[in-house]
């Protein structure tokens, strides 16, 4: 099976997550595009928010404008990985 680009994001973002929420391998791969984020993992709280959003750029090498991000970014791991995706496709 080849790797897809949104393969090789979800890939990243799952490993980013981990690392900057402490969530760990197994709890990242158990994340699906309905899991909540923002609110309903105790990790994940406006200071990592920051980190995330600085390790995406770091990670994906995209740039994210201020006005780019939302709340509804950060509801589900399908939001943050469809966002991811579509900087990383430009």
């Amino acid at each position: 099976m080849t790797d897809t680009p949104a393969t090789a994001v979800d890939a990243t973002l799952r490993a980013l997550l981990g690392d900057v929420l402490g969530l760990g391998e197994a709890r990242a791969a158990a994340l699906t595009a309905d899991s909540g984020l923002f609110g309903e993992l105790p990790e994940f709280d406006s200071m990592a928010v920051a980190t995330v959003l600085t390790e995406m750029e770091d990670r994906l090498g995209i740039l994210i404008d201020d006005d780019e991000v939302d709340g509804e970014i950060f509801e589900t791991y399908g939001n943050l990985l469809a966002f991811s995706v579509r900087k990383v496709a430009g």
